[in-house]
């Protein structure tokens, strides 16, 4: 019962996070398209988010110094580096071919742990990959647009590849007694990812006075600040929380499965505030990347396999291969 009890939780803890990094693009687009540089709103997320979670920071000090690997390479990769490389790649090829090749992130890591690591993998988690991936396709109707600029395919790969450090760093050491506290991981990446963004986005360059007027979201005029609000603490704070404390609770693959959920709110949100068509293909796009987060939802883990161990390092692999393994998590 406890571990069903958990599961539920980690679930949906996972669905709260997929609705919250999928209202990003909603809140986001009327920024941009009232005079933002996409990088400018990116850091205004980021940053705002890490000034929020600072009192956190400060309680957890000694953090950087037991963990420095795992809170760099969270606020790096987890955090700078997707919206960074994903940013990058849409100027170079079109947005839905960006998404499709970002959202191989969960396809990559259960890459990683079957044939890198060569641990068993359960049917579920790869055929809910599979019906996850294939919707995305139909979501973002990748057929519309395709662009083969090479640097722009290896920009979105970078953003896929840091979209799975996000899930593996989240659960790194989560079984461990010295387990670090998931909020203060969260905190340090946040901030860690401002100072580089701020370095990249030069945000002394942004103009400030869009903040001061009114952006369109659809027919409705609404002011860009509580716009920037919603982006920092619904679609950052809430979002990360939940997905990291999700992770904590289900596989980190099964995680990157319902996190494809987020492309799918995105495009419904845009849909219904924005005004943007929802086509056939759209639907059932959305309906297959259901049904490959509630196939992938239904992995257990079996017998020695653990995704524990595609989060720890090699010389702990042994250990975490000891732990109780009936336990799920998710992101």
């Amino acid at each position: 019962m406890h571990v069903s009890q958990g599961r539920n939780t980690g679930l949906g803890l996972a669905l709260v996070s997929a609705f919250a990094f999928g209202g990003s693009g909603v809140a986001a687009k009327p920024l941009i398209e009232a005079g933002l540089d996409p990088l400018h709103v990116v850091w205004l997320r980021v940053a705002g988010a890490a000034l929020l979670m600072l009192p956190v920071v400060l309680r957890h000090r000694t953090l950087l110094l037991r963990r420095p690997a795992v809170l760099a390479g969270f606020g790096l990769l987890g955090v700078a580096g997707v919206q960074a490389f994903y940013f990058a790649a849409i100027s170079r090829i079109p947005v839905g071919v960006a998404i499709l090749v970002e959202f191989l992130g969960p396809a990559l890591l259960l890459g990683w742990v079957r044939f890198v690591q060569r641990k068993a993998v359960s049917r579920a988690a790869a055929v809910g990959v599979v019906l996850a991936v294939g919707g995305m396709a139909a979501v973002v109707e990748v057929w519309s647009g395709l662009a083969f600029d090479p640097l722009g395919l290896v920009l979105a790969f970078g953003a896929a590849c840091c979209q799975v450090s996000y899930f593996v760093l989240a659960d790194h050491g989560s079984d461990g007694e010295d387990a670090p506290d998931p909020v203060a991981v969260i905190a340090y990446g946040l901030l860690i990812g401002a100072l580089v963004l701020t370095v990249t986005s030069r945000p002394w360059r942004m103009d400030w006075t869009v903040l001061t007027h009114r952006a369109d979201m659809g027919e409705v005029s609404v002011p860009a600040l509580l716009l920037v609000g919603w982006i920092v603490l619904v679609a950052t704070v809430v979002a990360y929380l939940t997905g990291v404390l999700a992770v904590r609770r289900l596989s980190p693959q099964v995680a990157g499965v319902v996190a494809c959920l987020e492309a799918v709110v995105g495009t419904v949100l845009a849909w219904i505030l924005l005004d943007e068509h929802l086509g056939a293909p759209q639907v059932l796009g959305g309906v297959l990347v259901l049904a490959g987060a509630f196939v992938a939802q239904t992995a257990k883990k079996r017998g020695t396999t653990t995704v524990v161990a595609a989060a720890v390092p090699a010389a702990d692999a042994d250990a975490a291969a000891t732990e109780p393994q009936d336990k799920a998590r998710l992101v």
